[in-house]
């Protein structure tokens, strides 16, 4: 997985001279001219982050970030922005962009916030991989097993577990291995912590 800077910027000049500061620092690019050209390629399995333009013409960056999000491309967008279009960089913000930079821009600067988005954005492809992965182990549990999991996230006694069920309490202690063995944990504290990845230790 090779983290990229996506460039789009409708300025030919700016595209060739963030390429050339990124390249100096070690950074990847890749540049397009306008916000369609770019949307043509863009997926859900880009890595790295946009530098973003907020003036374009046709598609602006700020319409351009909505259908980002709208295809499931996670991509960390860095705005880069006039100084009239600062509240719109704000917005974008809170509603999930990354940071902006305002022009001229300070260039040692813009490549730190370049290599903390790629940082922002391995850490957010290794919480998918995470969530994948829980779900997955989930997906191979009984339904008999889900429900012994759920007391023991509780933190009932295997007995208590049984009387609850209304089975052998051998039987709930063959389930809790089974579950062990499948969500690959050796205690129920290690359980709980892998099903924290879903953000939900009930995992119901």
């Amino acid at each position: 997985m090779n983290s990229m800077a996506y460039i789009v910027d409708d300025d030919s000049a700016v595209r060739d001279a963030l390429q050339w500061l990124l390249q100096s620092r070690g950074v990847q690019s890749k540049a397009w001219d306008s916000a369609d050209a770019f949307l043509a390629s863009a997926t859900s399995e880009l890595y790295g982050c946009c530098l973003l333009d907020v003036r374009m013409p046709g598609m602006n960056g700020i319409e351009l970030f909505d259908r980002m999000r709208a295809i499931q491309c996670q991509l960390p967008v860095i705005f880069l922005t006039g100084h009239g279009d600062v509240p719109m960089a704000v917005k974008a913000l809170k509603d999930g962009a990354f940071d902006f930079v305002e022009k001229p821009y300070d260039d040692n600067a813009l490549v730190d916030k370049v290599l903390a988005a790629f940082a922002h954005d391995k850490r957010r492809i290794a919480r998918t991989e995470s969530v994948n992965l829980v779900r997955q182990l989930l997906s191979q549990l009984t339904q008999r097993e889900h429900e012994v999991m759920q007391r023991i996230l509780a933190g009932k006694l295997n007995k208590v577990i049984a009387d609850e069920l209304g089975i052998a309490m051998r039987t709930v202690e063959v389930h809790r291995s089974h579950i062990f063995e499948k969500m690959q944990v050796r205690s129920a504290v290690e359980l709980s912590q892998r099903l924290s990845a879903l953000g939900d230790s009930s995992a119901s």
